[in-house]
């Protein structure tokens, strides 16, 4: 773990396929802890900054859950709002400063690149919780682990990734992370959220299988993961065109008629109408545990960049 002491987690691109295996094996041994059957001190005296420019309720408390649970600390805010940042200070500005309060830096933030520009400041590793319509590594590492470790394996499984794949980050990165371990992929977005071209151009490089469709209902019975996304409509910069698009997919227990026996449903998180209640009680659903997999995964890789092996 020497060479990640100090190391900034900016994107799932600066990682090769052996760290993000690394990454899922050290979390696999964190699921105890973050469940609360086993203890570790393991941060005793390390101090969190948590910088949230943007909303975030997943993300940030289980960062906080990872941090208390090794028995550090977190400082930081949760909104701009009531900080200096309201009276202008720079970005770089804050970063000078809390790294003098912490040991690591975990940042969130509207503008994408905001994490790689707060590293170039920062002496302290910096870990990107999402910027912007930019990178979000370790929303991708939890997804990877979850999938690993329900499944057993990433390569040559069948991956449908579905909804706005145009403005949705977690997409963005987690399809580079799965062409990278030789998945196949089916993208299923309505028209006008498409996959942007230079990330399926990308995809096309690795020569994995990869399809595209506007239809849901021609990948639910070959697909091994349904990656469900939220169409986000803080991202539109037009409400008709919102609007127009919010509606198209909704995974329901008719939808998953012909599905595959142990098919798994994932999803980001926040949902709202894109997957029905009702299929929260069959066994394909595996969000809420995905959700959960985010604090083993920020647990391990807390213990990486601050050179500490549990």
């Amino acid at each position: 773990m020497d060479s990640w002491e100090g190391r900034d987690i900016l994107s799932i691109r600066d990682l090769s396929r052996a760290d993000v295996e690394a990454v899922l094996k050290a979390a696999r041994k964190m699921v105890p802890i973050a469940e609360g059957t086993k203890t570790s001190r393991s941060l005793d005296g390390k101090v969190l900054s948590a910088l949230f420019f943007e909303p975030s309720t997943r993300t940030r408390l289980s960062f906080e859950s990872a941090m208390l649970r090794l028995g550090g600390r977190v400082l930081g805010f949760a909104s701009p709002e009531g900080t200096s940042i309201q009276k202008g200070e720079s970005l770089a500005d804050t970063v000078r400063m809390v790294e003098t309060y912490s040991d690591v830096i975990v940042l969130r933030h509207p503008q994408e690149g905001a994490a790689r520009l707060a590293a170039e400041f920062s002496s302290r590793p910096v870990i990107n919780a999402g910027d912007g319509a930019g990178q979000h590594p370790t929303q991708t590492l939890q997804d990877l682990y979850t999938i690993w470790d329900t499944k057993g394996s990433i390569e040559r499984q069948a991956i449908a990734l579905v909804g706005d794949l145009k403005y949705g980050r977690t997409v963005h990165s987690l399809a580079y992370a799965l062409a990278m371990f030789g998945a196949s992929l089916v993208l299923v977005s309505p028209p006008g959220l498409e996959m942007p071209w230079e990330i399926v151009e990308q995809l096309k490089e690795t020569g994995i299988p990869l399809q595209s469709t506007h239809r849901l209902e021609e990948v639910v019975r070959v697909a091994d993961v349904l990656y469900v996304t939220r169409i986000q409509k803080e991202r539109f910069p037009d409400p008709q065109e919102y609007a127009k698009v919010v509606d198209s997919y909704r995974v329901d227990p008719p939808a998953l008629r012909e599905a595959k026996k142990d098919l798994i449903i994932m999803h980001p998180l926040p949902r709202t109408s894109e997957i029905d209640p009702a299929v929260d009680a069959t066994p394909h659903a595996a969000y809420f545990r995905q959700a959960f997999n985010g604090v083993p995964v920020r647990m391990a890789l807390l213990e990486m960049v601050l050179g500490v092996s549990g």
